[in-house]
This record gives C-alpha cells, sequence and structure tokens, in this order.
C-alpha cells in the first residue's frame, strides 16, 4: 500500500507515483494509465484500457463460436 498525497497542478489536482508502482504498473512518465471505479469508493489503477479488454473478450467469444467456420473458410 503507498500513501500519496495529493497535489493541485494548475485546475487539477494530482498524485506522483513513486518508482515502485510505476514499476508495478510497467509505465513512466507521459504514459497513460487507466483509473476504474470497481465498488463505490473503491478505485483500481490499472495500464490496461478496460474498453480494449471488453472487445478482447468479444474477440474470443467470438472466435469460440466460429473458430471451426473460420478454419474451413480458410483452406
Amino acid at each position: 500500500m503507498y500513501k500519496l498525497k495529493l497535489t493541485q497542478i494548475g485546475d487539477a489536482v494530482g498524485i506522483v507515483l513513486p518508482p515502485k508502482a510505476l514499476g508495478i504498473l510497467k509505465r513512466r512518465s507521459g504514459e497513460t494509465i487507466y483509473v476504474s471505479e470497481i465498488e463505490e469508493g473503491l478505485l483500481m489503477l490499472s495500464a490496461y484500457d478496460p474498453a480494449l479488454q471488453d472487445q478482447i473478450d468479444a474477440g474470443r467469444e467470438f472466435l469460440q463460436d466460429y473458430g471451426e467456420t473460420l478454419s474451413e473458410l480458410r483452406k
């Protein structure tokens, strides 16, 4: 667990992530992270876009349903 201080940045408020937290996220300064509310009052930081994960899951489901048909069409 990390204790982070809120910092005024212009009209916004930001947090500074320590190097170890950035290492866990596998991100560097200037890169993007995503914040999702996973339940009321609880946020999750992630290096992965949740919308992209939804698309990947849909693609996997499609391949599961139509994989054989696609294999036959490829012949």
